[in-house]
């Protein structure tokens, strides 16, 4: 195995194009679990550390655009008012040390349907930002997860942001484990208000072969909310419109049984978490419009 350690954006570029099999590596908190346990072996190994730009994050306008290897960590401790579904997602990644080495671009880049950041990606509606020798391109993050640990990258790209509008509203996330730290989720679930397009968008992880969102959930909330002029009123909502939401989600999703949990399971949590992701969301909702009414 060899180790290409480029000191540049240009250079790691250009070694990619070179070596198209080289595996990217930055907090190696996934790549080097399968390495040591013998499940990979690839022929090229590129440290990205040297990168500074990879470990920052800038805000732009009503975006912030993240580096690839941000640490979790940092997710947390500065962005929890720009991106609060992802500042959740990050206190549930492992551990301390792992928090502070993992990133968003490691979680992409290995495209497991249980990594922890991609429903609250998936919920806030995210791009990938991806370049090689040839350019620059944006990957909807709806388009990214293309099968089971794989992603829409071609052979000669890197990850190298990922760009998330500012949330606009409320964002929840929640995750079912065998215990409460280091701990591969048995299914996860983000769900996000965007009060500025009346949408909700959610996102499933672990329980279908890549993470998914739950459309027909989504569909059915969008046209129930604004049919009972909920955006508007303020209205409670009702047990029975959660349910049914939370029925959608749980039939979104695709599971397997597998040490961590039966799929039946793992529908039952998701439908769970839906519905309590969404009454969080909502009454947090109504408490700043009744604040912004106060205000006013």
């Amino acid at each position: 195995m060899d180790f290409l350690r480029p000191a540049t954006w240009e250079e790691a570029l250009a070694a990619k194009a070179e070596h198209p099999t080289a595996v990217p590596i930055a907090g190696g908190t996934d790549v080097m679990v399968e390495i040591n346990f013998d499940h990979r072996r690839p022929e090229y190994l590129m440290d990205l550390n040297r990168i500074g730009e990879l470990h920052e994050w800038e805000a732009e306008g009503g975006s912030v655009r993240l580096g690839a290897s941000v640490p979790y960590s940092k997710i947390m401790e500065q962005l929890r008012t720009d991106l609060p579904g992802l500042a959740l997602a990050s206190h549930t990644v492992a551990s301390p040390q792992i928090r502070n080495r993992g990133g968003v671009g490691g979680n992409l880049g290995t495209a497991s349907p249980a990594g922890d950041a991609h429903p609250a990606l998936l919920a806030a509606g995210a791009e990938v930002e991806v370049a090689s020798v040839r350019g620059t391109r944006l990957i909807p993050i709806d388009d990214f997860y293309t099968g089971v640990k794989r992603n829409a990258l071609a052979p000669d790209e890197l990850i190298r942001a990922v760009r998330v509008k500012k949330a606009d509203g409320p964002q929840q996330y929640a995750k079912v484990g065998t215990r409460n730290a280091m701990v591969i989720a048995v299914c996860a679930f983000g769900l996000a208000l965007h009060p500025e397009t009346r949408t909700v968008r959610t996102g499933i992880g672990s329980a279908a072969p890549t993470p998914v969102r739950a459309r027909t959930a989504e569909e059915f909330l969008n046209a129930a909310l604004e049919e009972g002029g909920f955006w508007d009123n303020g209205r409670i909502i009702t047990p029975s419109l959660a349910r049914q939401f939370a029925e959608l989600c749980a039939a979104a999703c695709n599971p397997i049984d597998d040490v961590r949990g039966t799929a039946n399971y793992r529908r039952h949590a998701v439908g769970v978490m839906a519905r309590r992701t969404l009454t969080w969301t909502w009454e947090s909702y109504r408490g700043s419009a009744r604040t912004s009414k106060g205000a006013a």
